[in-house]
């Protein structure tokens, strides 16, 4: 979905100042899939590398603090274009499944277990290939990962679980700013941004909201204002939590 506006598009999960990365990192990532299967083998036995995963309501200002958070820690930013790009190319998948089928038999059929308990849930393709896309990205190396409910398919023990919210006057103001326009051109717009969400959510982990206790920090951006001082927070709780795998 994208919002028109004569001053530009805006594509949910973005915002101005960054500029595409998705083709890059697809590169980056399909090398690293074709590595040798020896070098492969030899990370079985060790653990998924810590990662960084941002929940938050779109227009709340993640992808900011998460390039901030790039910046501190070296890793990169997944977010919802390059997810969704690796996610839905047919070829990738190809290399993903292979991957993913190595390295984590029977997790698909595992998660859906953990995610969905006692209900009857079959995974749709789309859903199947992106929680194969997510697994094997995390598995390369440490990341920053920003939405798609990415601490709830992850390891939760290897994740710094990070929600950030705000109030709707918040979101309202600040996609008014970024788009140029009046804030009351946007308020419809929020209401279609936030009703998409909710189907995604509940088309893939069959939940409303997201819950406080999913989390290792929650951090108010109303009050919280400054997106450097976020992401200095966050840092820091990152390295005291994954302090043992950060200075080993």
């Amino acid at each position: 979905m994208t919002i028109h506006t004569k001053v530009m598009n805006y594509v949910p999960g973005t915002y101005p100042k960054r500029k595409p990365k998705a083709s890059i990192l697809t590169d980056y990532y399909m090398k690293e899939w074709d590595k040798d299967r020896s070098e492969l083998k030899a990370k079985e036995d060790k653990k998924m590398p810590p990662c960084i995963c941002f929940s938050r309501k779109i227009g709340v200002g993640a992808l900011e603090i998460a390039d901030l958070l790039a910046e501190k820690t070296g890793y990169p930013v997944l977010e919802r274009e390059i997810i969704e790009h690796m996610a839905d190319d047919a070829d990738l998948n190809k290399k993903t499944i292979t991957f993913f089928d190595e390295h984590y038999p029977g997790k698909l059929k595992e998660l859906a277990a953990f995610l969905f308990a006692e209900k009857s849930y079959i995974m749709s393709d789309y859903v199947r290939n992106l929680f194969r896309t997510i697994l094997s990205l995390a598995d390369i190396e440490s990341s920053i990962f920003v939405g798609h409910g990415t601490h709830l398919i992850l390891p939760r023990d290897r994740v710094m679980a990070v929600r950030l919210i705000c109030s709707r006057e918040y979101r309202r103001l600040r996609l008014a700013a970024m788009l140029d326009v009046d804030d009351k051109h946007v308020e419809g717009k929020l209401d279609e941004i936030d009703k998409e969400q909710r189907v995604f959510f509940k088309k893939v982990f069959h939940k409303q909201d997201a819950s406080p206790y999913e989390f290792d920090l929650c951090i108010n951006c109303d009050y919280i204002k400054n997106p450097q001082s976020a992401a200095d927070v966050i840092y820091t709780a990152f390295m005291e939590k994954f302090a043992s795998d950060l200075n080993g």
